[in-house]
């Protein structure tokens, strides 16, 4: 290289590592090199609309999602099966005849639609027309502003391009932009995957600086399904994208555009779909770029920021090591999991889950699903659908407790919808004219009946009582009386009206018993030695009715209602067969009966809904408390825990469990095993509902509030020995700020909006406080009060 062209490229550097320098005051991943791969690219998303962004400098691909992207429609069916079926399979199972029920119970009350995919919306390429080489690379996404950078220099000249999905706007923006002074010459050009060989879209060109791609979802190849029930329709789309420029050309060419020497493009892509908007969707795109179009560029951005940031700035996380920083996130994750420490990474993390909700779920769209909205198939894995024997509740596991109770609004509105129709399938299908339930896996149109091949994971039917929790939590968290009354109370009514007609009586034990029964998604030894799955009464589905009648009673007397379906709740309540039964080995039962397990190391701990999410297992119940340690002790023993989801599930159990130890064990098990380059939990494949788990799961490290109580450091990880946080949600509306040193509270902050009363605890110390409306108390170590 030349003395002239080192000196071009010195001054050229010199405002890109400002801004490098600039961003890294904040939370950010950054790579210095482009992805190779979908699960090495960057996330945007304004909670409907979300990109993968590669960053690619020559071939770039911007991977686009919208959240209504499904096959099929409403009207596919409902329940199958009958009371008579029911009582059948009841008889079976008191006979002994596990493997029978089984088989039965599939081919009795499985409805016959195929399983429904969220799908991809397509891609973006960017061709630049010559492959260019290029150096001082950096690429981005800042968790400050929620925008995805690429910066580099190629020949003498910068390029940047940044990525946004603005919410305000409802508009996915790139621009491009680069110092040389004869501009870029570039083709852009969409497309989408074809559906089993057969073509999904259609391109054109409404304007000489447009692209629209428009299509119909389908699945399968849109060929019809030998049952009764076509797949060859689905929900209707359009992205339109439209290119603003400083100078240069740009010319439409068979649905592409080809742009030469353009200093600056600003790329605006809108899309809209039949869902949400019936026949006017590309009237919507239409009205929505034109508002886009008018609005001055810095105030879009301005717009955009202030937006994202009224969420995500409510919280902080500080536990030091700023200084790897200057490291890419690839680099520190293999350094993590070599063995050195980096606790600002185990903060990144934790935001960044923070930051995929916000850019997955807000009012007004539907729910964050398997992956988020960020899915590149047509077939995605597991559908990238809504299943609810944990996956969809993990996702809003951090909703209340970080702050961000607004997006934990999707999740209510579909599940209104899901238990909505699962009022008919009660009816249709079990017998039960009042009440709801949902059963484990549904999609986009809210089917909630049984879909499945096998009865270890499709025939459990506490979907609906799981999803309750929410519902009840929510208002723990906001103190919303409103919402109480009016969501949560009839949801929970609902939910326990289906139960109280569902138990039967079991003569041996004199308690109430919910039958069939199914333990997501394991299966245990039977009688002759074999494997079974459905069964006489479970662990989780006793101790998921306990909590839903507990929770209906709790709501019942806040709102001073005191009726005879209360009583009957009550009534029922105190004869229920436990949920939480201690074996002779110490370890809780997950069956009624002591039955082995053909796979010891499963990674469902369902058994142990009742320490977390639940609450009913507490140090202060200690033969519970220790029998939960033993019950995790002994799926470990035998290569528990597994990865994503599950991982992060045994995080929040040794929070409860108030084990640091061995939370710290799984916080670094989880990043060595599940997180890929870009930090999505990488299970495998790809499941957001483990990045979402991390976050919660940290949260709980640092406060409880579930019994009633303020837990403060309950199981602090030994490396996080200096640190703060602010923003921290505890029920009862509170916000919770701590500052701790050397691993001892040493400043603790508590406010609230509303005037109440609480108790909280810090190692050996204990006191029981009043906030005034609005008001901010601060506590020194010894829980004494310095204002």
């Amino acid at each position: 290289m030349n003395i002239r062209k080192s000196m071009i490229l010195f001054w050229v550097s010199i405002p890109l590592l400002m801004v490098a320098q600039e961003k890294a005051k904040g939370y950010e991943l950054w790579y210095g090199q482009p992805a190779s791969k979908w699960m090495e690219a960057l996330p945007v998303g304004n909670g409907r609309l979300g990109a993968m962004v590669f960053g690619d400098p020559n071939h770039e691909r911007i991977q686009l999602n919208e959240d209504s992207m499904w096959s099929g429609a409403a009207d596919w069916g409902d329940a199958v099966g009958s009371p008579e079926d029911l009582a059948e399979i009841r008889e079976l199972l008191k006979a002994g005849k596990n493997h029978m029920v089984d088989s039965l119970i599939v081919a009795r009350f499985s409805h016959k639609t195929i399983l429904r995919s969220h799908q991809t919306m397509g891609d973006l390429y960017i061709d630049f027309q010559q492959d260019r080489k290029f150096e001082n690379y950096r690429r981005s996404l800042s968790l400050d502003d929620a925008i995805a950078y690429t910066d580099y220099v190629s020949g003498s000249n910068a390029f940047n391009q940044k990525v946004f999905a603005s919410h305000p706007d409802d508009v996915l923006v790139i621009e491009l932009e680069t110092t040389d002074a004869k501009g870029m010459d570039l083709t852009l050009r969409m497309d989408r995957p074809e559906d089993a060989g057969r073509k999904t879209v259609t391109l054109s060109n409404p304007t000489p600086s447009e692209i629209s791609m428009k299509g119909t979802v389908t699945q399968y190849g849109g060929k019809k399904d030998s049952k009764p029930f076509p797949i060859d329709y689905g929900v209707e789309f359009e992205t339109r994208l439209k290119v603003v420029h400083d100078q240069g050309t740009v010319t439409p060419q068979s649905g592409k555009l080809v742009l030469k020497g353009v200093k600056k493009a600003r790329l605006f892509i809108v899309a809209n779909t039949s869902y949400y908007h019936g026949n006017q969707f590309v009237e919507r795109n239409e009205e929505t770029l034109s508002k886009v179009l008018a609005r001055d560029f810095n105030q879009l951005v301005g717009a955009h920021k202030k937006d994202y940031h009224q969420f995500y700035g409510r919280m902080t996380l500080d536990l030091g090591g700023e200084e790897q920083r200057k490291l890419p996130t690839d680099q520190r994750l293999e350094r993590f999991r070599t063995g050195k420490e980096d606790t600002d990474l185990a903060a990144l993390l934790f935001q960044y889950g923070r930051y995929l909700l916000i850019s997955s779920s807000r009012p007004g769209t539907n729910p964050a699903n398997l992956q988020g909205i960020w899915n590149e198939h047509i077939e995605a894995p597991w559908n990238a659908d809504y299943h609810l024997n944990i996956n969809l509740q993990m996702n809003y596991w951090p909703a209340e407790v970080t702050n961000l109770s607004e997006l934990h609004m999707p999740f209510f509105e579909f599940m209104d919808r899901v238990l909505e129709r699962g009022k008919n399938t009660a009816k249709q299908q079990y017998g039960i004219d009042r009440g709801t339930m949902a059963h484990h896996a549904t999609d986009l149109w809210a089917p909630p009946f049984m879909r499945a091949e096998q009865a270890y994971w499709g025939a459990w039917i506490h979907g609906g009582g799981w999803t309750g929790q929410h519902y009840w939590e929510h208002y723990r968290f906001t103190q919303d009386k409103e919402f109480l009354k009016n969501r949560a109370y009839p949801i929970l009514k609902g939910l326990s009206e289906f139960y109280l007609d569902w138990l039967i009586w079991d003569k041996k034990s004199g308690k109430w018993v919910s039958a069939p029964e199914t333990s997501p998604e394991n299966s245990y030894i039977a009688e002759d030695g074999k494997s079974a799955a459905v069964s006489l009464g479970s662990a989780m589905g006793h101790q998921i009715i306990s909590e839903v009648f507990d929770n209906t009673m709790e709501a019942a007397k806040i709102l001073e209602i005191d009726d005879a379906f209360v009583k009957e709740v009550s009534a029922k309540r105190e004869k229920l067969h436990p949920g939480v039964l201690v074996g002779d080995d110490g370890r809780i039962l997950e069956w009624n009966e002591p039955y082995e397990e053909p796979e010891k190391g499963h990674r469902h701990m369902s058994h142990l809904y009742a320490l977390h999410p639940g609450d009913a297992i507490t140090v202060e119940n200690r033969e519970a408390f220790d029998a939960a340690q033993k019950t995790i002790d002994f799926r470990l023993q035998h290569g528990g825990a597994g990865t994503g989801w599950s991982r992060a599930w045994m995080i929040n159990f040794n929070a409860r469990l108030l084990d640091s130890i061995s939370a710290t064990k799984n916080i670094r098990k989880f990043f060595e095993i599940s997180i890929a380059d870009n930090l999505f939990d990488e299970h495998p494949p790809f499941q957001i509902d483990g990045n979402f788990g991390y976050t919660a799961g940290v949260a709980e490290l640092l406060l409880q509030s579930h019994e009633g109580i303020l837990r403060i450091l309950p199981a602090l990880p030994t490396p996080w020995e200096s640190g703060s946080i602010t923003g921290l949600k505890a029920r009862g509306n509170v916000e919770v700020d701590m500052v701790w040193q050397e691993g001892v509270l040493t400043r603790l902050t508590l406010k609230s909006p509303e005037k109440t009363s609480l108790k909280i605890k810090y190692a050996d110390h204990e006191a029981e406080v009043q906030l005034s409306a609005n008001q901010k108390i601060t506590f020194d170590t010894s829980l004494k009060q310095l204002n």
